[in-house]
């Protein structure tokens, strides 16, 4: 904390007021170990969550107490709802005020260790410039004739009117998207393709009459109605259609002669049949004449062979007739 001093005259106006003296007093701890970028934001007007940074020159087993309070409040808050995530400490505590009013005290949020060689840090927060709605629930769409009827669900911890909502909806064929901006908790759009499907999500935001955070609500889960074309259908259609007709013409040009003869057999020609009959008949009686004279050959072939070797033999004397001659 700095302090600085001056002196006047009380009744001299004419005069000079003397130079300023200043000083300044040091908090505890050592330099470096305070905690650092502190950021807090009010929850749909309920609770209020706060993040910071450890010091550079902090130790890794300091542990931060966060205390609140603010005008009205007769003692000073400790929250108690610790988390650590990635090197960030942050802190949850609840955070209402006895009457739903647009203008709220100021919050001062003090955070410090129980050793003395950590440095406090204290600051002074504005709640009206941290406010961030809830996210809208229960979002249920409808379809009468061309016009498609959306609704939400609307916080009640908010004052009326305080909260304007934004809807984004495209259509699933597009890939561009429309925001149109709502006063009430439910809209209409018209002239919608019945043939196609809408994509519907909803954020809700402070009207700045109210409060002055530029902090919106997280998104809605997107829902959706009517019913989109399957293009991938048409692309397998598109792409199975000429495959088919391709191989059924390769195939009949394969296959064409067969299935040509199956369906329209060839009529035979009469000369054909006459001219291959006689031709057969001519054929048969110059093979048999010509089996009958090869049969006479082989006859007297074998007529020949069987006469033409003749054996003959002596006679056999006696042993007297020898003698004899």
């Amino acid at each position: 904390m700095r302090f600085k001093v001056r002196s006047e005259c009380k009744r001299d106006n004419a005069s000079e007021p003397s130079r300023w003296v200043e000083t300044s007093l040091l908090p505890k701890g050592i330099p470096g170990t305070a905690a650092v970028n502190l950021s807090c934001i009010w929850h749909n007007l309920e609770y209020m969550v706060c993040m910071w940074h450890p010091g550079k020159n902090a130790s890794s087993d300091t542990n931060y107490t966060l205390f609140y309070w603010f005008d009205g409040l007769k003692n000073r808050k400790k929250c108690s709802n610790y988390s650590m995530y990635n090197g960030t400490f942050q802190c949850t505590f609840n955070l209402s005020f006895p009457n739903v009013t647009r203008t709220y005290p100021a919050i001062s949020i003090l955070i410090r260790d129980d050793s003395e060689e950590i440095r406090p840090v204290c600051a002074t927060k504005n709640p009206t410039t941290l406010v961030k709605p809830a996210t809208p629930r229960q979002v249920t769409l409808s379809k009468i004739n061309d016009e498609i009827y959306v609704e939400w669900s609307e916080s009640d911890t908010f004052p009326e009117n305080c909260l304007f909502y934004e809807v984004e909806y495209h259509n699933s064929d597009l890939n561009i998207s429309q925001i149109i901006k709502v006063e009430h908790n439910y809209t209409s759009i018209p002239s919608v393709d019945p043939n196609s499907k809408y994509l519907f999500k909803v954020r809700a935001k402070p009207k700045p009459e109210c409060y002055s955070s530029k902090f919106c609500s997280d998104w809605s889960e997107e829902k959706s109605i009517g019913e989109k074309t399957d293009s991938m259908f048409y692309f397998v259609l598109i792409i199975t259609i000429p495959l088919v007709v391709a191989v059924c013409t390769i195939i009949l040009l394969v296959y064409l002669k067969r299935l040509k003869i199956l369906i329209l057999p060839p009529v035979p020609d009469p000369r054909e049949i006459l001219k291959r009959m006689f031709g057969e008949q001519n054929e048969d009686s110059q093979s048999c004449a010509k089996d009958d004279s090869m049969n006479a050959y082989d006859r007297l072939i074998k007529e020949e062979e069987i006469h033409s070797l003749i054996l003959t033999e002596a006679p056999e004397y006696t042993n007297s007739e020898k003698e004899g001659r």
